[in-house]
């Protein structure tokens, strides 16, 4: 593991606290932790109710905690506030699905709330967007629905169908796909998942108060979600909070998932090289468990890919968290060229294919906003 320095152990301890439970083993507490900086990673990575969770666990435990007062009321106060936007966007998140059916418009909800169920205190997960995942049909049927009602609408992206608006306070985004932008050989392998989930049934369900909210099946959430850190990892920059969430999926579906199918999937998009390198960083920064002797345990020989990666992660925070206020505007161009030039170091050939691909796909997006 790279050299961390204290508050940073310190930060990680409680994060794989506060994922895991009693699965992680005691802590030691040093007198001398910058609570303050340990809290301020937190809010970086938009970890603070899973890390004041790892606070919890050691309370629990009868482990002496020296976080100042003032600190620990902000930081519950933050948490709550957490927790009650999580409740109010659950009740919106069950008006918009009612809403679409009604119509005859069946929506997958992808990522946020959904994965959401995955943790132990699914309210205290830091939301973000409500992201709704539709077949062209729908997708199309969705936005004659939805735009009306939206007070904000963000300019479509019609070469791969997506369509930002903000309702009631909420920002929903249409998704007609959710490719990568990285390869070709990757987002075939998206839209065969989608079919999956679209014509083969393959979903699952949360019970959302009353109204049932279809999600994808845990075999293909887990290529959704993965392929989706690698876009943000490569493009955007990726937080904790999205890796935390694979791990979170992954243990929760742990007995039911298909591993050679997984596997195989893996194999075919030829992702299974930062696959590893990710499950390495999961397993040796956040206590993520063995869960196959193939490819989901931890392999030392991705040790450096994995500690590279948790360099970039802590260095731009949250989806670029940290960039943007540094910058006061979204990633640039140059930004994302840079950070394929960085990744280069980490995997070599599909930072370079990558690279071209994202750029070629730029252009045609260019040309059919």
């Amino acid at each position: 593991m790279k050299q961390l320095d204290k508050n940073q152990k310190m930060f990680f301890e409680l994060l794989k606290a506060g994922l895991w439970g009693d699965e992680n083993p005691d802590i030691r507490i040093d007198g001398t932790t910058d609570w303050q900086e340990v809290y301020q990673l937190a809010q970086e990575q938009s970890e603070q109710g899973i890390v004041l969770s790892g606070l919890e666990e050691l309370r629990a435990k009868n482990v002496e905690l020296n976080v100042p007062k003032v600190l620990l009321l902000q930081w519950i106060g933050e948490v709550q506030m957490i927790e009650q936007r999580n409740k109010k966007m659950n009740v919106f998140v069950a008006e918009l699905i009612e809403k679409l059916r009604k119509e005859d418009i069946y929506a997958i909800l992808v990522k946020g709330q959904g994965i959401a169920q995955c943790y132990e205190k699914p309210l205290w997960r830091s939301s973000g967007d409500i992201d709704l995942l539709l077949s062209d049909s729908n997708y199309d049927k969705a936005k004659e629905v939805l735009l009306p009602l939206a007070a904000d609408i963000e300019q479509e992206f019609t070469h791969f169908k997506h369509l930002g608006m903000t309702i009631k306070g909420w920002v929903v985004e249409l998704h007609g796909t959710l490719h990568s932008r990285l390869s070709k050989r990757v987002d075939r392998m998206i839209d065969k998942m989608q079919g999956n989930v679209f014509f083969g049934g393959n979903v699952r369900s949360w019970d959302n108060n009353g109204t049932q909210i279809f999600i994808p099946a845990p075999n293909e959430d887990v290529i959704f979600v993965f392929t989706h850190i690698l876009h943000h990892f490569y493009i955007e920059g990726v937080g904790l909070r999205q890796i935390c969430d694979w791990c979170r999926l992954l243990w929760t579906y742990r007995e039911s998932l298909n591993y050679g199918l997984l596997e195989s999937r893996i194999q075919e998009t030829g992702l299974m090289s930062e696959w590893m390198a990710f499950y390495n960083l999961a397993s040796r920064y956040l206590g993520m468990p063995d869960l196959d002797s193939r490819f989901m345990f931890h392999d030392s020989q991705f040790d450096k890919k994995a500690d590279r990666i948790i360099d970039f992660v802590m260095e731009t925070g949250n989806f670029g968290h940290n960039r943007h206020n540094a910058d006061g505007k979204l990633v640039s161009l140059w930004h994302k060229t840079k950070d394929f030039a960085r990744h280069a170091q980490v995997f070599p050939l599909d930072s370079i294919k990558f690279y071209f691909h994202f750029v070629g796909d730029g252009i045609k997006v260019a040309m059919n906003k």
